[in-house]
């Protein structure tokens, strides 16, 4: 009997241990930045979706992909939304995550067409404002389609790229953009997300070009998904390498389920 009860209790465990892992989200394995106040860790999602946590405080980027994504990870404190389309404002990923007590830093563009129970939580920055809260500060940068033009994709002044400083580190999210003068100005950036990914954004070379102009520190190609499958992020790093090898180009699997 006390065999049978052992056996019974060993395959529940197992059942559940293997539940756990069918259910576990797919995503790259985080990474570890240094900062002047503690390590600020790096997590992929998917896509322009990254989470970063940092001196006790969780920041979700562009949160897209459904929930499941997130499972495990902390509720956000801030939200930061680059765009209108639904790759960057998801509003059904966004119905299914913790976001109830979270600062949203959104445009304009972004606030007009957030679900109004949202409507207290959001600080609306444009092109060019800051916003200093809980020990960080995020600065809103252009980001638009070359040569500008009323029919592009992404209108200058819609939306928003972001430099957040966390502990004396500026990371900057790219957000949709082509490699605009404003960005090719950028100073300072420790870390650097720069999307590439045709018709919507850049392509390969002009996001290598983009980032040469720069010169962040650690650049992760994100949002490389296109209208013909993902872009070639290894003839980027490359690209960038052979014309500066100080710059820390880190390749990450963004569509672990990609086929």
């Amino acid at each position: 009997m006390k065999s049978t009860l052992f056996l019974t209790a060993a395959l529940v465990t197992f059942a559940a241990q293997v539940s756990a892992q069918t259910t576990a989200p797919l995503r790259a394995a985080a990474d570890q930045i240094t900062t002047k106040q503690g390590p600020l860790t790096v997590q992929p999602i998917t896509h322009g979706s990254v989470v970063l946590t940092w001196n006790g405080k969780t920041i979700y980027v562009d949160p897209y992909g459904g929930p499941e994504a997130y499972a495990g990870l902390a509720a956000p404190d801030v939200v930061l939304i680059t765009d209108i389309h639904g790759d960057h404002l998801d509003s059904k990923t966004l119905a299914g995550l913790p976001v109830s007590k979270a600062l949203m830093v959104v445009p304009n563009a972004v606030a007009e067409k957030l679900p109004a129970e949202y409507r207290a939580q959001v600080r609306i920055l444009n092109n060019g404002q800051q916003l200093d809260t809980l020990g960080m500060r995020v600065s809103a940068i252009p980001m638009y389609n070359l040569p500008e033009a009323p029919d592009a994709m992404h209108t200058k002044g819609r939306g928003n790229g972001y430099v957040v400083n966390l502990g004396g580190k500026n990371v900057y999210f790219s957000g949709d953009t082509e490699d605009t003068p404003e960005m090719r100005a950028l100073k300072g950036i420790d870390v650097a997300f720069v999307c590439m990914n045709l018709p919507y954004t850049m392509d390969v070379q002009q996001a290598a070009q983009g980032v040469l102009a720069f010169k962040p520190g650690i650049v992760y190609p994100y949002h490389y998904r296109g209208q013909s499958g993902l872009s070639d992020v290894a003839t980027f790093k490359k690209t960038v390498n052979t014309a500066n090898k100080k710059i820390d180009v880190r390749l990450r699997n963004w569509y672990p389920s990609a086929k």
